[in-house]
């Protein structure tokens, strides 16, 4: 693809050479200073692209798989070693760093801009992201690590040989020049991913638009500053496979909209009423209207099903309010269904809702059918409302404010939520809580994932609480809530919650004898409860802490 050139004469070093490479001085439409300073911004937005392909891939693979620790642990460490190998792979291109150069960052566009939405339509449609690694949209989400950072690997020495070709310099200024540029483009992109692409276009758009600005700064440096080292041919062949890319992310982003409905449509069924992306996380309501029952997602995950969910709500709240109860504290349950337990109890003088996204906090109040399934709790005047997350929110609380404490969290395994499953953050709760208070707490389900369930059991008594573990089952099949969902078998999806039961005294999970009588809950089935969890027992698990989570 180089143009070829006279014979050198003999004894003369090889044609294209630079000191460090096998080229010589670039024929460059401007001055070598300009020429340089073009590469090096290249170098700036290649890296910002990059950058942003990552941090897609570690989000994306979070929110549908969840535990964000290892999702990132998982990605990273195989685009870092696939950076190894492109690098490696890249030598044999350094006689053809322009058009190597041209080819590799078109590939890396259209692999970068549209993995978003391949994974997301694999997700959607197969829901199989249970099990091992070898299931195939895991696969497929380590294939696109690895040919990302086979490619953005393969940029350094193809970079490194055209900016050595400008202008004559030694190795070490040159890596320093080309890696500064490449850090700062990587601070640029780092940052725009959550505060710019992430809440103003979204995971796809996002990644469309980065793969397009790829496209068009990696096709410009090539075809504007080192169109003379290439033949008419590779120069036509370059120019029509950037328009080809350009051409699929601009039609992937004109139909971003329908997929996303589409996708939305195949994960949540048709009835999809309410779809949006908050600071926090993505909230979808579906049903709740012309008799369907409601169900509520966040992030993927099933939080609220109308056709059940007095059963967890009942045995969250009723067994705590038995005592006084005229000072309560919710710790989550922004959507209002466990402060509608608590209002059915005569006595309640307050009730304080504290809830991390504002989002949810207004369906709640708003929504027709989630404010119906919670009896318009929040139009109560002793129901307040604030919008903070619960640990910082707990460590300015009054002490010995609240004769009630319910934790209404999502589910421990899941990484955001691991601190507020931690001693230090029970310990912050005991504070509160006035001399006979009470605390319970949803530790997830105790069949599917009985180590987590003790491990919560554990941190509380740490803490220096007395517990009482207990639970109750009636998850309908395939409602999965967790950091897997696995629709496809049904049969995994875990179909109880599990509660603990937490005060200073011993406490013992029963019904107010003068409270409202729930729908389904009584103490018989309280007791029988705790005695399934019972057998299900861990003994000697350490309790979690912020320093060692255990989840």
């Amino acid at each position: 693809m180089i143009e070829p050139h006279a014979p050198a004469p003999p004894g003369s070093p090889p044609p294209w050479s630079a000191p460090g490479g096998p080229g010589g001085p670039a024929r460059l439409p401007v001055r070598p200073g300009t020429g340089r300073f073009l590469v090096l911004a290249g170098v700036f937005v290649c890296a910002a692209c990059g950058l942003v392909y990552e941090l897609e891939l570690v989000a994306l693979a979070s929110y549908l798989m969840g535990d964000s620790v290892t999702q990132a642990s998982v990605v990273l460490s195989v685009m870092v070693f696939a950076m190894g190998i492109g690098s490696l792979a890249a030598k044999r291109l350094r006689g053809l760093a322009a058009a190597g150069f041209g080819a590799v960052e078109a590939t890396l566009a259209l692999v970068g801009g549209c993995s978003a939405m391949a994974l997301y339509a694999v997700f959607a449609w197969t829901g199989d992201w249970g099990g091992v690694w070898a299931s195939g949209p895991r696969c497929l989400l380590v294939a696109f690590s690895l040919a990302t950072g086979l490619l953005i690997g393969a940029e350094v020495p193809l970079l490194m040989e055209l900016i050595q070709r400008i202008r004559r310099q030694d190795a070490g200024g040159a890596v320093a020049d080309l890696f500064a540029a490449d850090y700062v483009g990587a601070l640029v992109g780092g940052l725009a991913f959550p505060f710019l692409l992430l809440p103003f276009l979204g995971q796809l758009t996002g990644a469309l638009l980065t793969g397009a600005v790829n496209a068009v700064v990696g096709g410009a440096l090539v075809l504007g500053l080192f169109r003379r080292d290439l033949t008419r041919r590779a120069r036509w062949l370059l120019l029509l496979a950037n328009g080809l890319v350009l051409a699929i992310l601009a039609s992937a982003a004109v139909l971003v909209d329908d997929f996303e409905r589409a996708a939305r449509q195949a994960m949540y069924g048709r009835d999809v009423r309410v779809a949006l992306r908050t600071g926090v996380q993505e909230v979808v309501l579906a049903g709740g209207t012309r008799g369907r029952p409601l169900a509520l997602f966040l992030d993927g995950r099933l939080r609220v099903s109308g056709s059940d969910e007095f059963r967890y709500h009942e045995a969250l709240v009723h067994p705590a309010m038995t005592g006084s109860h005229a000072r309560v504290l919710i710790l989550g349950g922004g959507d209002g269904l466990a402060a509608r337990e608590v209002l059915r109890h005569p006595g309640v003088d307050r009730v304080d809702v504290i809830e991390l996204d504002a989002e949810v906090a207004r369906l709640a109040r708003t929504d027709p059918g989630l404010s119906a399934l919670n009896r318009h709790a929040y139009g109560d005047p002793r129901v307040h409302v604030t919008v903070q997350d619960a640990f910082g929110w707990l460590r300015g609380a009054p002490p010995a404010a609240y004769d009630v404490v319910v934790s209404d969290l999502p589910d421990p395994g899941i990484t955001a939520s691991t601190k507020l499953y931690s001693e230090e953050f029970y310990g912050l709760a005991r504070r509160v809580l006035a001399p006979g208070g009470r605390l319970v707490v949803h530790a997830g389900p105790v069949a599917a994932g009985p180590r987590v369930y003790w491990t919560v059991d554990a941190t509380l008594r740490a803490a220096g609480f007395r517990t009482a573990p207990y639970g109750t089952g009636g998850r309908r099949a395939g409602s999965a809530v967790g950091p897997d969902r696995t629709p496809a078998d049904r049969s995994r999806a875990p179909r109880d919650w599990g509660f603990v039961l937490a005060a200073r005294t011993e406490p013992r999970p029963r019904l107010d004898p003068d409270g409202p009588r729930p729908l389904i809950l009584t103490d018989a089935s309280l007791v029988a409860g705790a005695r399934t969890v019972r057998e299900t027992r861990i003994a000697g698990l350490p309790a979690s802490t912020l320093v060692h989570p255990r989840y």
